[in-house]
């Protein structure tokens, strides 16, 4: 019965101990967004995606499938992850801290002796004696103890919660913008299978045209009004296309096999779309975006941890205060058994009134930190503006080049075609045909690289904004 009712006390102190907890972790702190929300509102949607090997994807399953098996993005989900739990390691400090301690001593020494005896609970008359005192005989003593403490108020643990809860903010918004960065890489590797396939495509046309062009050399010297010359030029040429088509086809496969690679496959992903489709709006709307990217967001929110560091800094000026109770039972023959029991129960205030101006020193280095995370903030921001216009400047260039590209080919097909005629007609030499198609195989590729340019600027545009999941649903040519 002796011990009851410390057991009550041990048991009430540990409940007032989790409630102080609670409200310290409750009310101390100010709203802060989650990053693990966050991150679920920006970028694009996972979509769960099963690939055949060689198996054709649209645009957004691609993005989907990247956002899920990416290399980067299962790195970025532990990093994530890790932050999270340091904001779990920071709350643990607020609740109470519970430890056992068993031990063994045995000895003579008259002052250890004598406190064993006490702890035990056995001391008797007789040990009051000069040589029980002096010289006592060896003694076992078996200690176990329970104890638990609590802080009650530490502006310090306050303030590194704080901070700890911000950086996991933070970092949930890395987290978004590497899952925009993801995105943009997988629609360039998207592109890039696009491009190479009509660059397959033009390939195979002037192995088309070439092969014309060889078939009318040996006509026309079949009917005695050609060259032997003209056959092997034409020849020549034509070898020269097939080997383009080669190299062409052998880059579509590569295009395609680095597409899978981004989407975290071994294997080879093939694109679905062929269009391009490009919707613009005033540059304004981007810059009110840009502001909101999570690269931008989370440098704000590295400033906000910059403010609590002074905080930080500047909780050496104030106390601490905790709780701490103790349980303990010795015996002398087993480690089981308790012959006698103690507790104690305890609060302090710690309070460190000087400490040679490091405290002093201390914040003035985070002030001077929040200086420099403000100004990091202020050119974040300016550089975000001018990507973006950079961004809109070139999809314009980009659009206007297309444009070139799309008259110079229309005009090198005209031009091989009043060539053909003159060559059927004996007015022009083969090598005249040849260049003509060579001039009309170059318009080609000119034409297919700006529409990847003008594509990819797009959709560079869409990064900067971080507008980028929008622009792939407006290209829903890629969805055929």
């Amino acid at each position: 019965m002796r011990h009851l009712p410390f057991y009550l006390r041990i048991l009430r102190l540990l409940f007032l101990s989790l409630i102080v907890s609670i409200i310290v972790l409750v009310t101390a702190f100010p709203a802060v967004p989650d990053a693990a929300a966050a991150s679920m509102g920006q970028g694009v949607p996972v979509k769960t995606v099963n690939l055949k090997p060689g198996a054709a994807i649209n645009l957004s399953q691609a993005v989907g499938a990247a956002l899920k098996d990416n290399p980067e993005i299962k790195a970025g989900r532990w990093a994530l992850r890790a932050s999270e739990e340091a904001v779990g390691v920071q709350e643990g400090y607020f609740y109470p801290s519970l430890s056992f301690e068993s031990r063994y001593l045995r000895t003579d020494n008259p002052t250890y002796a004598f406190m064993a005896k006490l702890d035990q609970q056995r001391f008797a008359p007789s040990d009051f004696a000069i040589d029980a005192l002096n010289s006592p005989p060896a003694i076992n003593d078996f200690q176990n103890s329970l104890e638990l403490d609590q802080v009650i108020y530490s502006r310090r643990l306050i303030a590194a919660l704080r901070m700890s809860k911000q950086d996991h903010a933070a970092r949930g918004l890395d987290f978004d913008r590497l899952r925009q960065k993801v995105t943009m890489e997988t629609v360039k590797a998207y592109l890039g299978v696009i491009t190479a396939r009509n660059s397959l495509e033009a390939a195979g046309k002037a192995v088309e045209d070439t092969t014309e062009h060889e078939r009318l050399a040996k006509l026309r010297f079949d009917s005695g009004l050609g060259l032997y010359s003209d056959v092997l030029r034409a020849d020549a040429a034509l070898k020269e296309a097939q080997r383009g088509q080669a190299k062409a086809q052998s880059s579509y496969e590569v295009a395609k096999r680095a597409l899978g690679l981004v989407m975290g496959r071994a294997e080879s992903v093939d694109a679905l779309g062929t269009g391009y489709k490009v919707e613009m709006d005033p540059i304004e709307t981007y810059y009110a975006s840009a502001g909101q990217r999570p690269d931008i967001k989370a440098i704000e929110a590295r400033y906000k941890n910059a403010k609590n560091a002074v905080d930080l800094a500047a909780s050496g000026y104030y106390p601490e205060i905790g709780a701490r109770g103790q349980y303990q039972w010795n015996d002398h023959r087993s480690p089981i058994d308790g012959e006698g029991s103690s507790y104690q129960v305890a609060a302090f205030l710690r309070w460190n009134i000087f400490d040679g101006t490091r405290r002093e020193h201390e914040v003035s280095r985070a002030r001077a930190g929040l200086g420099e995370a403000r100004e990091g903030l202020d050119g974040a921001k300016k550089e975000a503006l001018f990507k973006v216009f950079a961004a809109y400047q070139d999809v314009q260039e980009a659009g206007k080049s297309l444009d070139y590209a799309q008259a110079e080919l229309a005009s090198a097909r005209e031009g091989r075609r009043l060539v053909e005629l003159r060559y059927k007609n004996s007015l022009s030499p083969i090598i005249d045909l040849l260049d003509s198609q060579v001039m009309v195989d170059s318009a080609r590729m000119r034409k297919i690289e700006a529409q990847n340019d003008l594509m990819e600027k797009y959709f560079n545009l869409g990064f900067q904004s971080g507008r980028i999941s929008e622009f792939i649903e407006k290209v829903s040519a890629y969805g055929d």
